[in-house]
């Protein structure tokens, strides 16, 4: 079983894949969608997380009334990621509501970031270097 509520990942949601790529306009454009829905998706995880760290600890009726609440919020959390997905960004953590979009930088794909939170998308990264290799979109050559 996972651990506590604060490393809790569900083991049901698979990750969203980028559909498409995107400029930094377009990305910064879906982003009144993608703020709520990344908002549900932080709400649900920290519920389910809840859930989880209840359900270590109960018994008998109780635990099957909180894994039936569990599996509830897996199902709606699995949901949010589909529908995020069909935005064609990436869920990369659902706890913080971390964003990929796919985009360019001097002619490769890369990684522009947002996170859940932020007004808008204000950085990109190399695809393999992930969040620590975070960099100001100022940085960021799309039209190379």
């Amino acid at each position: 079983m996972p651990g506590p509520a604060k490393n809790f990942t569900p083991q049901r949601a698979t990750p969203s894949r980028p559909a498409r790529r995107f400029t930094l306009k377009q990305a910064n454009s879906t982003l009144p969608l993608v703020k709520r829905i990344v908002g549900d998706i932080v709400r649900t995880h920290a519920t389910a997380a809840e859930l989880q760290g209840k359900l270590e600890e109960a018994a008998g009726s109780k635990q099957l009334a909180l894994q039936s609440q569990l599996e509830e919020q897996l199902d709606k959390l699995q949901d949010l990621v589909d529908e995020l997905s069909e935005v064609g960004c990436e869920l990369k953590d659902s706890q913080s509501g971390l964003v990929d979009f796919l985009g360019r930088h001097s002619g490769r794909d890369v990684c522009l970031c947002w996170k859940h939170g932020e007004d808008e998308i204000g950085h990109w990264h190399e695809i393999q270097s992930g969040f620590a290799g975070r960099q100001p979109v100022a940085m960021l050559r799309e039209d190379a």
